[in-house]
């Protein structure tokens, strides 16, 4: 499916959230699988992109107590837009030195959906240590675009 304006799809406000890849099933037990899902939870945030134009992103990823500045590229693909983002941490911040690279892909929008939001799906990698953290830990990621 190809996606007219591709920078139009991105701009605007995305709930993000990103999980440990762990295939272990979570179960259905209803004592343990909210606390079982809970814990693969890596990150929950706002994205905020702005587009420059139509091959370059800029923003920020804010969560309570920190955030990232986002810097990207968006390149088109056949399934839809593609983002290569770097988020880098802010001076003077606890997230200071801080750096993750995210890449992700407007998810594809089917033409007999029902009231389905843009997503944008990917994975994220730490990719540079920080408070006692390894550098190459990697995360899947989900963002859901906000009305």
């Amino acid at each position: 499916m190809a996606y007219a304006q591709p920078a139009a799809a991105l701009a605007g406000k995305w709930t993000y959230r990103s999980f440990l890849n762990d295939p272990t099933l979570i179960g259905d037990d209803p004592n343990t699988a909210p606390a079982n899902l809970y814990a693969l939870l890596f990150a929950e945030a706002v994205f905020t992109f702005e587009i420059p134009n139509d091959t370059t992103l800029t923003g920020a990823i804010d969560w309570t107590g920190g955030g990232l500045d986002l810097t990207g590229k968006i390149r088109e693909n056949d399934g839809g837009p593609i983002v290569e983002i770097v988020g880098t941490g802010r001076p003077n911040t606890g997230t200071a030195n801080w750096e993750y690279d995210y890449h992700g892909q407007l998810a594809y929008q089917w033409p007999n959906g029902v009231n389905q939001v843009p997503a944008i799906v990917g994975n994220v990698i730490r990719a540079k240590p920080h408070n006692g953290n390894p550098a190459g830990v990697v995360a899947s990621f989900i963002a859901v675009k906000q009305p």
